[in-house]
């Protein structure tokens, strides 16, 4: 696909180039580093890492085939049962048999994984698993620990270095070559060119467009749109989960009551204590998240409320085994021994992203993608329940492994100055405040558990006018991230998965297929949407 040189900033020759940028510091982006060592890397952080990362949020654990009374074969197909009719399945079939070795390196690098007293690795059940096949770290701190072991290595490591607390702006480029990105720092107007042989994009998802998720701020989208302007294609884009039980107590981020809590017996009821999953789905609380989300979002906009009844399945043991839940609920004045505890769905993973192939290409040569921020095609239009986690260990070591499959011979480990760049204009923090609470109101409102014509063309209409006020590139790229996602759901006129349309409430046979957008083909929908409202 031709890419115009005007989506890129400008091509960026300093006194020398880097062997490998990596644009975030989560658990793609590191991951991919240390199997990168000893080849010279720098990653850039949006934040020191670890604290800006949602991988470090996650609860739940990794997913794994890796029990005697398991197989790669039920992994995979729950996996492409969960994604609806739309996964790559060679590429679920790869993954679920790289499993295993990616959590063997994970116990290498020093993951304290849960264990029995005879050193066997511990698993917990999530929904639409067919068997216990999550491992996790005393409960729901897998995430944390996983980025602390992967923290602490990357530090040991000579051949990497992090520079924190820079945002991804553009990628340099020229044609359809990623040749660097273009950075600038938090807070601040200075910017910083990063020349580059291969670029790997792992910036993280999209939570942070939304009012109501489980990521951290710094998952807003900045990346998808980088690629996105650079002319990169978009896969799959409509397809956003939204966790059921994130805990309803006014916190942004919303804190997260894993689904573990659920594996281990936690019922949902509403306010008058009924037990509303009975009438839903076979697997109870462990359906299918969209099944589970639409449910809570039916019952809170009905007026009955819903709520995750913890007190007599997990009870006293709450505080040991789920740590991090029950902090959050303490901090809240909530005591999960005694009260029901309200929760409501919030946006928490990305289904959608720049579109690779199996070693982590993209459409744009010199850019790779791992982790929230690629489609792999693993997840369809309903990822599996702990299947994020793997999918970045996973693809993060295939673009490691591609990267040095093309450039052969490391070298040894020295650093460039860092170039400066062109400084921004001055920020205007007022109306680009503004423009982001527009922008988040309205992807909730239209864009979320439930969705329909009107709704997303008045996003699209939202977004557009939210974008004049901004300034500063890193908040237009959070709007081009929103026009993206609103846009492909314009355009799948059916429901699937996650994406559920009231005007189109059934799954088409003839659309079980992924979908594909461009930066040009979304700015067209949008500009047909504003041209029917002035007519």
């Amino acid at each position: 696909m031709a890419v115009s040189v005007e989506d890129f900033a400008p091509a960026y020759l300093g006194k020398d180039v880097d062997d490998v940028v990596i644009l975030g510091g989560g658990l793609a982006g590191l991951f991919c580093a240390l199997k990168l060592s000893p080849r010279p890397v720098t990653v850039i952080a949006n934040a020191p890492v670890g604290e800006g990362a949602t991988s470090a949020w996650a609860q739940g654990g990794i997913a794994a085939a890796v029990s005697e009374r398991d197989s790669v074969e039920k992994h995979r197909d729950d996996t492409l049962a969960a994604g609806c009719g739309i996964c790559e399945a060679k590429v679920v079939d790869q993954m679920t048999r790289e499993a295993s070795d990616r959590v063997r390196d994970l116990l290498g690098y020093g993951v304290p994984f849960d264990q029995d007293l005879e050193g066997r690795l511990k698993f917990s059940s999530e929904a639409a698993h067919s068997e216990s096949r999550v491992v996790r770290v005393r409960g729901d701190m897998a995430g944390g620990a996983i980025m602390a072991a992967l923290i602490s290595a990357v530090r040991k490591t000579p051949s990497i270095r992090v520079l924190e607390g820079y945002i991804g702006e553009s990628f340099l480029g020229e044609g359809r070559y990623v040749t660097g990105v273009l950075v600038r720092r938090r807070g601040g107007i200075t910017r910083l060119a990063f020349p580059a042989k291969a670029v790997v994009l792992a910036s993280g998802g999209i939570g942070h467009l939304y009012a109501r998720t489980t990521n951290p701020h710094d998952a807003n989208g900045h990346g998808l749109a980088m690629a996105a302007r650079a002319g990169a294609v978009i896969a799959d884009a409509e397809f956003v989960q939204f966790h059921p039980t994130a805990l309803d107590v006014g916190r942004d981020p919303a804190p997260l009551a894993t689904e573990a809590l659920r594996g281990d017996g936690a019922v949902l009821v509403n306010r008058s204590g009924e037990r509303f999953m009975e009438s839903e789905h076979r697997d109870l609380e462990l359906a299918p998240r969209d099944v589970v989300a639409r449910a809570i979002y039916r019952e809170i906009a009905e007026g009955r409320g819903a709520f995750l009844d913890c007190r007599e399945t997990i009870g006293a043991r709450f505080q040991e085994d789920f740590p991090t839940v029950f902090s959050a609920v303490q901090s809240a004045g909530l005591d999960p021994v005694k009260d029901l505890l309200p929760v409501a769905p919030a946006m928490h993973h990305h289904m959608g992203g720049v579109l690779t192939d199996a070693s982590g290409r993209t459409s744009l040569d010199g850019l790779w993608a791992a982790g929230e921020a690629a489609s792999t095609g693993v997840h369809g239009a309903n990822r599996l329940a702990s299947n994020s986690l793997l999918e970045a260990v996973v693809f993060a070591a295939r673009v490691a492994e591609d990267i040095q499959g093309l450039m052969t011979t490391p070298r040894s480990a020295y650093w460039n100055e860092m170039d400066s760049a062109p400084d921004l204009p001055t920020q205007r923090n007022a109306e680009e405040r503004a423009a982001i609470s527009v922008l988040r109101e309205t992807m909730t409102r239209n864009v979320g558990v439930l969705r329909d014509a009107d709704g997303l063309k008045t996003a699209l209409a939202d977004i557009a006018e939210a974008e004049k006020a901004c300034v500063r590139q890193s908040i237009k790229n959070m709007m081009v991230a929103g026009r993206l996602v609103a846009a492909a759901a314009l355009k799948r006129e059916e429901s699937r998965g996650a994406h559920f349309r009231t005007d189109f409430p059934d799954e088409k046979p003839e659309r079980a297929r992924r979908s594909y957008l461009t930066l040009k083909e979304a700015d067209a929908i949008s500009a047909e949407v504003l041209q029917s409202k002035v007519d």
